[in-house]
């Protein structure tokens, strides 16, 4: 059957089609779809972990038990996975492993815009690299065979464009693979360093042999067209070069990209007058085509940074570019910010008021680094608010102490940020961690987390009293508060920093878009007593306004949440219960 799909659905079908047994997955833009859709077909068990390196343990423990297993990430991800992901490389597997890592050129929802090609090349595991929907449905496919031929995981590059785009697909039956026996064999999964010698050069042997099944692999193939130039790219690449050029150029498509075939691509640079490669990011592939002598550009005409388009092929290659039509206004700028009622906007309201140094984290919360808040003074990875603070306080000591607060959520907190705090009562700062606990994985789309009570079927699933763990870790003063009320942020702020040791803030409401959280009416504004003083536009609400020098609320954004009615002293907000909003 043809039907549309997402790149990321495509990937779930096809580990469907594959027989996949067992898939782990921390949620992560733009990979987080494949789980999710994996997640609806029966005969796949499927779990969020508390992050990559986990998932990508448990998948590797499914794979050693005989069956075909998955997980998958996000670029930022990989690199919390890199410790299993280099030892697995040498044990190999016994069922099948595919590794999903999907890249953000363009950094639309990430810290860093990191080209996890490298990490195939280090790692050294095959990569394959899909154009189209229809070629991750297949590639997943493959890449299990591939996985189970070769006795090696393979890693499966997807970025923004691929993975949240739709094209046709067609579907296949799902053919379960027959378990492979589990034997014991420690020479083989004993990673002690007499065994791994061993295992090094069986690893160099396995490369060697992916680059012969490169020269001829149907990942690979040569589209000969015009021979005056020739292109060699990949992926979405490949998606631009032939809307632009169509069959009037020759290009070179690497599916199979790494190992990277050296015959091949002499052949194919043979048949051409002028050679370009064009790829995303590094110049990965450039850099392997001089490295067996070929005269190549690359670079040195693309940017190494940010997503491509095919206007941008255009300009380059010396393609005329369609001419543009300017609006005739200037549409004015829209930054990110917190919903409507947001639980996070409280607290950060409260820590702003306070002028504390907020390390920060990765999450919805923050957006607390917006104005009018600018409540956040870093943020550079998945629970480095909690480590970060203990360090910045054991450098400034009560300077900092006194006014730092580290912040992260719930999911984080579970990810990487519970090792943090760790440290924090093992080695003694007195920092005060806030921990924003929304209910919810907020960003990546309200997934379940260990904190939540469910698992990624919505079923009942063991369920993290955050309380209680900060406890057992050695956090003596932990304390939970609304962050709806402003009043009760200040004096937890206030108490917790002037305390002689760690400390907890657990800031607890559900996030405001969840199915289950029920909207109170919007609140109106009474314009015979809002005196136009904008105190109400200090927490960046999006439903708050000033219309003829008067706030104003939109009726279609406002949740009730009533944050908002603690900052006037005119009591101008109003509940619209029984009354009409403005």
């Amino acid at each position: 059957m043809k039907t549309l799909m997402l790149g990321n659905e495509a990937v779930a079908r096809g580990l469907y089609e594959a027989g996949c047994s067992v898939v782990s997955s921390y949620p992560g833009t733009p990979s987080t779809e494949i789980t999710e859709y994996a997640s609806e077909f029966d005969g796949i068990y499927t779990e969020w972990a508390p992050n990559e390196k986990v998932a990508m343990e448990v998948a590797f423990g499914a794979a050693f038990g005989g069956k075909r297993s998955f997980c998958g990430m996000k670029h930022v991800g990989l690199n919390v996975a890199a410790d299993p992901l280099f030892t697995i490389s040498y044990t190999g597997v016994n069922g099948g492993m595919v590794i999903a890592v999907a890249d953000d050129p363009g950094m639309h929802s990430s810290q860093n815009e990191q080209d996890s090609r490298h990490y195939a090349k280090a790692a050294k595991l095959p990569m394959l690299e899909p154009a189209d929907s229809a070629e991750s449905l297949d590639f997943t496919r493959y890449a299990f065979e591939l996985s189970e031929k070769y006795d090696t995981p393979v890693l499966l590059r997807m970025c923004t464009r691929i993975a949240h785009s739709q094209s046709i697909v067609e579907t296949g039956e799902r053919v379960v693979p027959p378990a492979v026996p589990y034997i014991k064999n420690g020479a083989k999964y004993i990673m002690m360093p007499g065994n791994a010698k061993r295992r090094h050069p069986v690893v160099e042997e396995k490369l060697r042999n992916l680059v012969l099944l490169g020269e001829s692999v149907y990942l690979n193939r040569a589209e000969m067209g015009g021979t005056d130039l020739g292109i060699i790219t990949s992926g979405t690449s490949y998606q631009y070069v032939k809307e632009v050029f169509g069959d009037s150029v020759s290009i070179l498509k690497l599916g199979l990209i790494w190992p990277l075939p050296e015959k091949l691509l002499k052949d194919f640079a043979s048949k051409v007058k002028r050679l370009v490669v064009v790829e995303e990011l590094d110049s990965f592939i450039e850099d392997h085509c001089r490295k067996i002598g070929l005269n190549v550009s690359g670079k040195d005409v693309f940017p190494l940074l940010d997503e491509f388009s095919q206007n941008l092929v255009r300009e380059k290659l010396g393609m005329p570019v369609p001419a543009r039509k300017a609006l005739d206004i200037e549409i004015p700028p829209r930054p990110p910010v917190m919903c409507a009622g947001c639980p996070h906007r409280g607290l950060f309201y409260a820590l702003a008021k306070y002028k504390a140094n907020v390390i920060g984290d990765i999450g919805c919360y923050t957006l607390g680094a917006m104005a009018p808040l600018n409540a956040i003074d870093s943020t550079i990875c998945m629970g480095a608010s909690v480590s970060g603070l203990h360090g910045f306080n054991k450098a400034l000591g009560e300077e900092g102490e006194k006014r730092t607060v580290g912040v992260i959520g719930d999911s984080t907190f579970m990810h990487s940020g519970v090792t943090g705090l760790i440290n924090i009562a093992y080695n003694g700062s007195n920092s005060t961690v806030c921990i924003l606990d929304n209910s919810t994985t907020g960003m990546t789309g309200h997934q379940q987390n260990p904190t939540t009570g469910y698992n990624i079927k919505g079923d009942p699933a063991g369920k993290i009293d955050l309380e209680a763990l900060c406890r057992a870790i050695g956090i003596h003063r932990v304390r939970v508060v609304d962050p709806y009320n402003i009043k009760e942020c200040d004096e937890a702020l206030k108490e917790e920093l002037k305390a002689e040791e760690p400390s907890v803030i657990i800031s607890r409401r559900p996030c405001a878009l969840l199915k289950t959280v029920k909207a109170k009416p919007p609140l109106r504004v009474n314009i015979d007593k809002c005196k136009g003083c904008r105190s109400c536009m200090k927490i960046g609400c999006p439903a708050i306004s000033m219309k003829d020098g008067k706030a104003k609320i939109d009726p279609t954004l406002c949740v009730g949440c009533g944050v908002c009615t603690q900052l006037c002293t005119f009591d101008a907000f109003e509940e619209t219960a029984g009354k009409e909003a403005e």
